[in-house]
Parts: structure tokens; C-alpha cells; sequence
């Protein structure tokens, strides 16, 4: 799938699908549902202030008003929205985790609760999948969100977790760059010792379903000219397809660099659970939200 947009098209079928939304009374949320619903992308389960989405939804977004693809359950609080949007998920009532207008701690405390959580004993890592003009193909990059210093253990855990998302999204042998400032190994520079390392590991299959060649820098792992002009010897370099920055900051300037300057399109999801989660910024708009919808629902599908 070349574009977020075709990701969207292969979800129209998806109907039975269901998302639980903690917190729904919100006006970007609400406006990425009825888009999913309109495309038939899957039914939802909302989770907020009876009475005050009832309003939201008359006021703002008639067309949900009393649609059969739509329940609402009241909840009190944001924490218990929180806690039953959960449940609903680890019932298996629904298969996607969404989080609305209510603060990220409070819907992962109750994604990581030992009782009703979701905890799958994997690490949890943010990947996002990128439509950058000028790029052939969609870009995946992780993790911006979730590990602020990952370790090699967990770099191979949080490569696992992209893999899987970029194969749900049609990416059958994703091709893997563990980032680094400079594409030889230095062992006083810990990103490249550990790509080095992840390398060996796929190739004793450690991690699978992927090939994974780096260290790399930015540059050539996106453009076969760059590595060229560098003398890479790989048939790999330059065609990433999941980028793995070694640090949260490193992966949030980037993540932000793609929006900002590029102008691109993103959508992102939270992997490592027993369910996929969407765990958009306020700040996201409704199409972003719409794009991880889509990216949720393909991985939730096993």
C-alpha cells in the first residue's frame, strides 16, 4: 500500500470490526468516527458522559445520532472510561483501542492494569506510518512515543512490533534501518553497535519476517543514490521501508521534521498489547485520527 488512503480502502470491508473509545465526547474524535462509519470502516463503542455526548453528537454530528453502528456507555469520569473502553477490549467485545479527550497516562494505566489490562509481556511501542511526497512507498517510524532510550533487547522487541504493522499493511518483507549519524560501526557510539547486533540477530533468526541492514544514517537509508555515493554494498540501503531511531528525542524530531516540513501524512498506533491502541494527540486532526483508525483495524487482524 502505497498510500494512507489505500489503507483506508482495504479497511471498507471491516465492519465488524469494533473500537472502544475512552472519552468520546470530543469534536476531532467524534469527527474521525462518523468518517469511519461513513466509509464503513468499523462500529464503536463510546465511552464518556452520556448526556454530554448525546449533545455533542445532536449538536455537532447529527448523522451519528442514533446510527446502529454506535453504543454508548456512560462513565463518571475519565478514569472510569478509561477503565470500561479496557475491558471492552480485553473481553473481546472490541478489537481496537482508542483514546479520546482524557490525559495518555490515565487510558495506559488502565491498559497496563494486571487485572483487566492489556499487557502482553511485550514492550509497547509507538509506530507510525508515514505518506511522504516524493517517497514511493509508505514510511514507517518507530518508536517516537512510548521508549526514551531503548535497549537492544528492546530495539529488537520494537522492531517485532513495526514488522508486524508494516505486514498488516501489505508490506510482506519490510526492509529495516536501525538509524545511527554515521552507517559504519563505532563502538563509542551505542546506536551503531547496537544495528550491528540487530543485523546478526535477524540473520540467526532472532527477528523474522524482515530484513534488517544498518547501521545506517537518514540519508541512505531512504535514497539508493546516497548509499552509492557512500560505497554501501547492500542491495538494501536506501529502500527502507521502518525507520528505528535510537532515541525518543531522535525519533520525535523526526516524526515532527515529516509533518511540519515535509507536509506529510501520518497515522499511528500504540503495538505491543493484546490489542493495537490509537493513541492520537489532541493536536491530531481528523484525518490523522482516521489514518490510525485504518492502521489499528489491519493489525488487529490476526
Amino acid at each position: 500500500m502505497s498510500t494512507l488512503d489505500a489503507l483506508v480502502e482495504r479497511t471498507t470491508s471491516s465492519s465488524t470490526r469494533v473500537v472502544s473509545v475512552a472519552c468520546a465526547a470530543d469534536t476531532e474524535v467524534l469527527e474521525a468516527v462518523e468518517m469511519a462509519i461513513m466509509k464503513g470502516i468499523a462500529s464503536f463503542l463510546l465511552f464518556d458522559d452520556e448526556e454530554r455526548l448525546h449533545q455533542t453528537i445532536r449538536d455537532r454530528f447529527p448523522e451519528l445520532d442514533g446510527h446502529p453502528n454506535i453504543t454508548i456507555i456512560h462513565a463518571i469520569s475519565k478514569e472510569e472510561a478509561a477503565e470500561k473502553s479496557v475491558r471492552a477490549v480485553s473481553s473481546g467485545e472490541a478489537q481496537v483501542l482508542m483514546k479520546g479527550n482524557l490525559p495518555t497516562a490515565v487510558v495506559l494505566k488502565a491498559v497496563l492494569n494486571g487485572d483487566y489490562g492489556l499487557r502482553s509481556g511485550k514492550v509497547l511501542s509507538h509506530v507510525a506510518a508515514f505518506e511522504v511526497d516524493g517517497y514511493e512507498r509508505l514510511l514507517f517510524v518507530t518508536d517516537a512515543g512510548m521508549n526514551i532510550s531503548p535497549n537492544l533487547e528492546e530495539k529488537a522487541q520494537i522492531i517485532r512490533n513495526s514488522v508486524a504493522t508494516a505486514r498488516a499493511c501489505g508490506v510482506h518483507l519490510p526492509i529495516v534501518a536501525p538509524l545511527a549519524a554515521i552507517e559504519t560501526v563505532n563502538p563509542v557510539m551505542t546506536p551503531t553497535t547496537d544495528a550491528a547486533s540487530l543485523v546478526v540477530m535477524n540473520q540467526r533468526g532472532q527477528i523474522k519476517d524482515c530484513i534488517i541492514d544498518g547501521p545506517l544514517a537518514l540519508d541512505n537509508a531512504v535514497s539508493i543514490e546516497s548509499a552509492r555515493h557512500k560505497g554501501i554494498m547492500s542491495e538494501t540501503a536506501g529502500r527502507a521501508d521502518i525507520l528505528v531511531v535510537p532515541s525518543i528525542e531522535a525519533g520525535n524530531i523526526l516524526y515532527k521534521s515529516l509533518m511540519y516540513f515535509a507536509k506529510a501524512k501520518v497515522g499511528g498506533i500504540i503495538q505491543g498489547a493484546r490489542a493495537p491502541i490509537v493513541l492520537t494527540s489532541r493536536s491530531d486532526s481528523a484525518e490523522t485520527k482516521l489514518y490510525s483508525l485504518a492502521l489499528a483495524i489491519l493489525s488487529s487482524k490476526k
